[in-house]
């Protein structure tokens, strides 16, 4: 009865689209895991970071789609799966701007963003907290932000970062330097819109997910691309749903 009543829930909860998109995508991720499998990199065996990888995506996959369902519980199991990337991140010696990023900013920011998220549920559905969007101007701070954080962080982790055994070559390395100083400054900007409700969150992080995509691509981590291409279909997905809520509370508002 129990497991009767729980299916009921998820079926009420998750519409089908949603069911079919988490489900294909955890299968597609356990069946590349398998055929590429990570390899040992600073003495870490490639099985324990193939496993780290499989149960991170599985995860974030998930966290993704609560929050594209405004769903405050997302951010509160984002701390967990931060816990697995900072994991990873160490492991390999590598993504150090994002290493900072994930220990300082998104576990703080995860926790405080429940609360704030808390303190705004949709009076008609529990289940809903509000969002917003952002004014023209304060989008252009953002974006200049980003860009002066990208080249002075790119520029000290290439000058001065580690050596690793991740990377093939000196260039590759001082690449994803930049790159990872690019995720690391639009991750900060999505962190704090999404605590403060705005819908653009999802446009930010879009950004993030391509940069990201191209970091993966350039070191090989196959596994990650599956991650990906939930993030890319479910940040489109969740800024539609988004949108249209907050459309729908705009033209009630006329009407009332």
């Amino acid at each position: 009865m129990k497991n009767e009543c729980l299916l009921k829930k998820i079926k009420k909860y998750f519409t089908l689209f949603e069911i079919i998109w988490f489900v294909s995508l955890t299968l597609a991720t356990i069946v590349v895991s398998i055929l590429y499998p990570e390899e040992a990199a600073n003495g870490v065996s490639g099985t324990i970071i193939t496993i780290l990888y499989l149960i991170d995506v599985i995860l974030a996959i998930f966290c993704e789609l609560l929050t594209s369902k405004q769903s405050k519980w997302s951010l509160m199991l984002y701390n967990v799966v931060e816990l697995f990337e900072i994991i990873i991140m160490i492991i390999l010696r590598a993504r150090f701007a994002s290493l900072a990023v994930s220990i300082f900013f998104w576990v703080p920011i995860h926790t405080l963003s429940f609360i704030n998220w808390d303190k705004h549920t949709d009076e008609e559905n529990k289940d809903l907290t509000v969002v917003r969007s952002l004014k023209w101007w304060q989008s252009i701070v953002i974006v200049a932000l980003g860009i002066v954080w990208t080249l002075v962080v790119g520029y000290l982790l290439a000058a001065y970062g580690p050596e690793t055994d991740f990377f093939n070559s000196e260039l590759i390395e001082k690449v994803v330097a930049y790159l990872d100083a690019c995720c690391s400054a639009v991750s900060i900007a999505n962190g704090i819109l999404l605590y403060f409700r705005y819908k653009e969150n999802w446009l930010v992080w879009f950004i993030y997910v391509i940069f990201e995509t191209a970091i993966n691509i350039i070191t090989g981590q196959w596994i990650l691309l599956i991650l990906k291409i939930g993030y890319f279909t479910n940040t489109v997905y969740g800024y539609l749903k988004w949108t249209k809520y907050i459309d729908g509370k705009n033209k009630y508002a006329v009407i009332g």
